[in-house]
């Protein structure tokens, strides 16, 4: 027996390692087979999400149905309050925590029951086995469930707690096509799951139970039994604090239907289709605005309609942070008659007048003009493009300030002329106009006039920059667009204040009419455009905080005769900023400190020049110091005549005595053509000596003018209509000529040498044509044009 006791010990001793050692290769192989078959056999955890459009500070703008046609809003983990998190445990896996997936006791204790009943009675499905179910819906079966239990462990492998609990509540059913509990909270409740109360969120947690006989809106008294009976337990286990409860349990249920938030319809689709997979995409609206401007834009449609003008758009930025916080793409989406769907933000159209700002901010860059330069507004013919005023009036000389203020046409083009079309063109691909990109060899002289096409997005940025002291980003439509760069200069500081100042000018033709009275008008630069045909109506403006494009038309393109910038736009424009910031606490715009070399000068008011001989009574004018064209004023020129101021003399034909020094007016061929056909009195220098061979030659050539030798005065010109010619344009001028002017029914065709031939293309008609020199004379003849 001693000898035995030893024996029997080792042998037990063996065993005991066997078993073990059998128990880690069991343990070790079940863990390989689970390891390969989680290999093989992946946990697929995509769900197709609705996609949710959040304003800046979280709340819902808009929602739309996932791929599936579910209402199955994703819930991130911030969401998921203490309360719920506590509520739902207790009331479906006290042991949550705990267990690998599975809860062995529970699965113990149900199966013990059933077999004692012979039927099914109670199971033990943990959360995890759950969202399994909901993952990948199964016949009930023990096959089913072994299935389950496997890919529990797979869920538990690969993810935490908080985000199984996360999927899980994105995903419980609330009948019908609602599926998860962010989407019972925003459809039932109308808030956000972090705002429920707790007997909200307690019968958000029963539902999903009894999807078809606990029917939110429709059972609501069944409801609130069952979630009393819940807020019972949770008092009885001190779940919760005994006040809390009690509050709850008296509290009503108002929980029905309601529609999903539809704010922002255009920009959600936009930022929708820019993030496919994203269940929450967060914008940078601001929600009271957006509201504010879709209802104001509602509003004012509907007042248009009358006048068969059906749509409008807007967008308002933030000029600080260049966060949209408005986008408005159309007055109503739901309206698919009058293209309701269509995007006016980003939709092309013709910017008419609006893109003149930009034109001057480049001329003061270049140094061609400043404020009070003078400009001519005259009929002018462009190479064969004739550009008319808006109401077909001339107003001869003009300061640029002026010109721009009252969008006149003939000084844009004209400036664009000198400026170059090129430079405006750079300047806006600059800027980002991709279909100026598109079209930038077809561009000429008229697209300051509205010959190109733009957006109303490109357009509002562009005059971000000029709020922005000339410098201009990308419009930021999310968060995710703060950390892109891309800040480029289209102007200097000093270019952009001068534009701004010139635009906040009140005595404007682009002022409605019903806002005469300026104590409705806010204090804003604007500017108005409104297209050929009248199809497209534009005012944008700005102050230091925000930026307002607004357009008006039809998404048809059909023109109206009641359309107008100034009539039809800038209505919408005044009262989106008297609502949304008429006490602007921001202040108005100052020169700013980066516009160093902005200063002030002296300069003759006659044509913006510094004041020279013969000026009088200069006024002050801005310059951009090193930039702007320093010369002497020359309005007026000085000319030696007799004492009877009949005759003009120079310097081969002036007599020894007898003569005087006189100044008279300096002006342009065109000015003085213009002064002319129009009937107003302007001193003329006397007629030159008609003695003088310098001027007139021995056979005395011209002292009318240049002599028209191309056509014949009186003669009538055939013309094919099929095979249009053009007919040629040449002179014989004096000697001392450099410059003929050539004018078409008293409209400045060109200028050229005196020898040089020049063309243009007849219409049928009766044709005026005119040619100056650049001494002051002219010579006219009248011909007619006809067809075959």
């Amino acid at each position: 027996m001693i000898a035995f006791k030893p024996l029997w010990g080792n042998i037990i001793g063996v065993g005991k390692r066997l078993w073990r050692h059998l128990l880690v290769k069991t343990l070790l192989l079940a863990l390989l087979i689970f390891l390969g078959l989680d290999f093989s056999f992946p946990i697929n955890t995509t769900v197709p999400y609705s996609t949710i459009i959040t304003a800046r500070d979280g709340s819902i703008l808009h929602t739309f149905l996932s791929r599936d046609d579910k209402w199955r809003m994703y819930a991130e983990l911030n969401e998921i309050t203490p309360t719920l998190r506590d509520a739902i445990l207790f009331k479906e896996d006290k042991y949550f925590r705990y267990h690998p997936g599975f809860n062995p006791v529970a699965m113990l204790r149900a199966a013990s029951r059933n077999m004692l009943k012979g039927r099914r009675t109670s199971g033990a499905s943990t959360i995890t086995m759950q969202t399994v179910r909901l993952l990948e819906p199964r016949e009930r079966t023990y096959g089913s469930k072994l299935i389950e239990l496997f890919r529990a462990l797979q869920l538990e492998l690969h993810y935490s707690k908080d985000e199984i609990l996360q999927l899980y509540l994105n995903l419980i059913p609330y009948g019908g096509n609602i599926e998860g509990l962010k989407s019972a909270s925003l459809l039932y409740f109308g808030k956000s799951p972090t705002l429920l109360s707790l007997a909200e969120l307690t019968t958000l947690t029963i539902i999903p139970n009894r999807p078809s006989s606990l029917r939110l809106g429709t059972h609501n008294a069944l409801v609130v039994q069952e979630r009393n009976r819940w807020l019972t337990r949770f008092k009885a286990r001190n779940i919760f604090d005994a006040a809390t409860i009690d509050d709850a349990l008296n509290e009503p249920l108002m929980a029905y239907r309601r529609e999903a938030p539809q704010l922002a319809p255009h920009l959600s689709r936009r930022l929708r289709a820019e993030n496919p997979d994203a269940p929450i995409v967060h914008s940078s609206l601001l929600p009271t605005i957006q509201s504010i401007t879709e209802r104001l834009v509602q509003q004012y449609a509907n007042r248009l309609r009358a006048y068969n003008i059906h749509n409008s758009a807007v967008l308002v930025v933030d000029n600080q942070s260049h966060e949209v916080v408005a986008y408005v793409g159309s007055a109503d989406f739901s309206n698919s008659f009058d293209g309701g769907q269509v995007d006016g933000v980003r939709a092309v159209r013709s910017p008419g007048s609006a893109l003149k700002p930009l034109l001057y901010g480049l001329a003061f860059d270049a140094g061609i003009i400043t404020p009070k330069t003078k400009l001519a507004d005259v009929p002018t013919n462009f190479g064969g493009y004739e550009p008319d005023n808006y109401d077909r009036r001339f107003n001869g000389l003009i300061t640029a300030e002026f010109a721009l203020a009252n969008s006149l046409n003939i000084p844009a083009v004209a400036l664009l002329k000198e400026v170059g079309t090129p430079t405006l063109v750079s300047t806006l691909r600059k800027a980002g106009f991709s279909s100026i990109k598109k079209q930038a060899n077809e561009l000429g002289l008229s697209m300051i006039l509205g010959g190109c096409g733009v957006t109303l997005e490109e357009m509002t940025r562009l005059y971000t920059g000029l709020a922005n002291e000339g410098r201009i980003e990308p419009l930021k439509l999310t968060p995710s667009d703060r950390l892109k760069k891309g800040e480029i200069s289209i102007l200097s500081p000093e270019a952009a204040y001068l534009v701004t100042h010139t635009l906040t000018q009140i005595t404007r033709p682009d002022l409605p009419n019903n806002f005469d009275n300026s104590y409705h008008l806010p204090r804003i630069a604007w500017k108005t455009g409104t297209s050929y045909g009248r199809r497209d109506a534009w005012s944008i403006g700005y102050n230091q905080r925000y930026t307002i494009g607004v357009w008006v038309g039809n998404f048809s393109g059909v023109g109206v005769a009641e359309l107008s910038g100034a009539n039809t736009a800038t209505p919408l424009l005044f009262q989106l900023f008297n609502v949304l910031d008429y006490n602007s606490p921001t202040g108005w715009f100052k020169v700013p400190k980066a516009a160093s070399k902005l200063s002030m000068r002296l300069i003759c008011p006659e044509t913006g020049d510094v004041p020279g001989e013969f000026c009088t009574n200069p006024i002050t004018d801005y310059y951009i110091v090193g930039v702007s064209r320093y010369r002497h004023c020359q309005h007026r020129k000085a000319v030696f005549t007799n004492v009877a101021r009949t005759l003009s003399y120079c310097a081969h034909c002036m007599p020894d005595s007898g003569a005087i020094r006189q100044s008279y007016p300096n002006v342009s061929p065109e000015i003085m053509a213009f002064y002319q056909s129009h009937h107003i009195p302007i001193e003329v220098v006397p007629p030159h000596n008609p003695a003088c061979e310098r001027v007139f030659g021995s056979e005395g050539v011209g002292q009318a003018g240049p002599t028209i030798t191309s056509l014949n005065d009186g003669s009538d010109y055939f013309i094919n209509p099929k095979q249009p010619v053009e007919l040629e344009l040449g002179c014989q001028a004096a000697n001392d000529v450099q410059t003929v002017f050539w004018y078409l029914n008293d409209k400045l065709y060109c200028r050229a040498k005196p020898t040089e031939a020049v063309f243009f293309k007849p219409r049928p008609g009766t044709l005026k044509v005119s040619c100056a020199d650049d001494k002051g004379r002219n010579r006219d003849i009248r011909v007619t044009i006809k067809n075959e």
